[in-house]
């Protein structure tokens, strides 16, 4: 692999102030040809790999491991970052960070025991995340915003790609951004999970959201290439 791969058509992105990045969810992508596609996606200008992990029991669907991620440490140098969709998310952390994996977020609804999660993934090295599905408030990030690096918005319901955008998750993207405006929490970025697509983003980014995670629109019948152009003049 390359030291330049991810970089060669790759073009920073900002708006109003803030430095935005594409997360491709390889959840989408052709797993007889995610090799392929993960570089295709890197050299077309993704900043990060999202991985959607589910258990069968938190969502209906049973994805993948760790092995597909120690897989994809040997095609890409990207960050991968791993949505974890499961039931007691602290059972798979420490496989997680063994296999590579730099950040990870959990749901909030999946544990009864969130501080005591987020404190195991910040421990094992890797950066932490919340993630709250379309009906759970802002509120629930409150009390451990000192300890992530993430909140993660469901703008689908989480388990099953390929979602339409939920039209009102516009107005829990702009409360979550005032929340984390008002609790001086600049180092938490702001990703949003579910619909987003070039002909959406910018109303997305206007709203607070930094980080975008693109699955269907990225691999999909277009081009890896013609998307990133895409969504890089949706938000010039």
């Amino acid at each position: 692999m390359s030291p330049s791969a991810g970089t060669l058509f790759k073009m920073a992105i900002s708006r109003n102030g803030r430095d935005l990045l594409i997360a491709p969810s390889i959840l989408s992508a052709d797993f007889l040809r995610l090799g392929e596609q993960v570089r295709e996606a890197a050299e077309a200008g993704a900043d990060l790999f999202h991985l959607d992990m589910m258990d069968g029991h938190f969502v209906p669907n049973l994805t993948f491991g760790p092995p597909v991620v120690e897989g994809l440490r040997k095609v890409t140098s990207l960050p991968l970052e791993a949505h974890l969709m499961v039931l007691h998310p602290e059972l798979y952390l420490e496989d997680l960070a063994s296999a590579g994996m730099q950040r990870v977020t959990v749901h909030a609804e999946a544990t009864t025991h969130l501080h005591y999660v987020l404190g195991k993934i910040g421990a094992l090295g890797m950066k932490a995340g919340v993630a709250l599905s379309p009906a759970t408030p802002v509120g629930m990030v409150d009390d451990v915003l000192d300890m992530i690096d993430l909140v993660l918005v469901m703008t689908v319901n989480p388990g099953f790609g390929g979602q339409s955008f939920i039209p009102h998750s516009l107005k829990k993207i702009a409360a979550m951004r005032a929340l984390l405006d008002r609790a001086g929490a600049s180092h938490v970025r702001l990703e949003v999970d579910g619909g987003i697509k070039a002909g959406n983003i910018a109303n997305v980014a206007d709203c607070g959201a930094d980080t975008f995670v693109m699955g269907s629109a990225i691999f999909g019948k277009t081009p890896c290439r013609s998307v990133f152009e895409q969504v890089r003049k949706s938000l010039s």
